[in-house]
């Protein structure tokens, strides 16, 4: 069934789109009939591809490489979205991690690692709805409808699993942030968040032997209450309901898309 049209005519960044969820993501959009920026920092090819595809959906689509973590990265995106004249959708997705799952081993991050994973997981968000803020007033002024502001974070940040303290420290910040945020910028600006388990991206698969991953996907889907490992197009379905209309009258939520992993039965990794 083809999706329905109802985001035409609205403008939506995704940060960290070139692949994996971000990429679900700006193409569930783009189906949906907004325009999308697509940005990545380094994967150019990946990011053309997802603009293509965007394209073939029928949306307008562009790329921009920017770095998140810096205010000369966020005022780029934001440039790039103030030539729509306003920002009805933005997603927070761009990510980073240093794996070191073994959170008993506290020299296997530095001080570096933490402030770069919170540069561009905490500062980041914030950074990209400073630059933007007055777009997203903009398109509520314009339009009526509160603009839509969503953050990726992750079980880590609720359960302090995942592939890094440092990582599990910065969603948990990401979710009390969503908090404030929403608060703060309403009534013009819903702020809301999505936190994943485990999903089957690079994210995993480049660290690891074809056979390590399909160990350890076959480990994750027995392990979890509803006996699935999930993939970028689930959690981007339940994503794609916080920028929608079906979410008009919420704000400042943090709904767990994992699977049940939170119920007690999660294994050591999550997005």
């Amino acid at each position: 069934m083809p999706a329905p049209k109802d985001l035409e005519g609205r403008h939506a960044l995704v940060t960290g789109s070139a692949a994996g969820l971000g990429r679900s993501i700006a193409l569930k959009l783009a189906e949906r009939g907004a325009s999308v920026i697509v940005n990545c920092t380094k994967s150019m090819a990946d990011g053309e591809a997802t603009v293509a595809d965007c394209q073939k959906a029928g949306a307008q689509a562009r790329l921009v490489q920017a770095d998140v973590s810096t205010d000369e990265g966020c005022a780029k995106l934001a440039e790039a979205a103030a030539q729509g004249g306003r920002l009805d959708i933005l997603v927070n997705n761009a990510g980073i991690t240093k794996h070191a799952r073994d959170h008993s081993d506290l020299d296997a991050l530095t001080r570096e690692d933490f402030l770069h994973t919170y540069a561009v997981n905490v500062a980041g968000p914030f950074l990209m709805l400073q630059k933007t803020k007055a777009l997203l007033v903009e398109a509520h002024r314009q339009t009526g409808r509160a603009s839509a502001v969503l953050n990726v974070s992750s079980i880590a940040g609720v359960t302090g699993i995942g592939s890094s303290v440092a990582y599990a420290a910065t969603k948990g910040a990401l979710n009390t942030m969503t908090l404030s945020l929403a608060r703060a910028l309403a009534p013009a600006i819903r702020v809301n968040a999505v936190c994943p388990g485990f999903i089957g991206t690079r994210w995993f698969k480049d660290e690891m032997s074809p056979e390590q991953y399909a160990k350890m996907e076959a480990g994750v889907a027995a392990s979890v209450p509803l006996h699935v490992a999930s993939g970028p197009d689930d959690i981007a379905d339940s994503a794609v309901f916080f920028l929608t209309d079906a979410s008009r009258h919420v704000t400042g939520e943090t709904l767990l898309v994992d699977a049940g992993m939170h119920l007690g039965y999660a294994p050591l990794v999550a997005r």
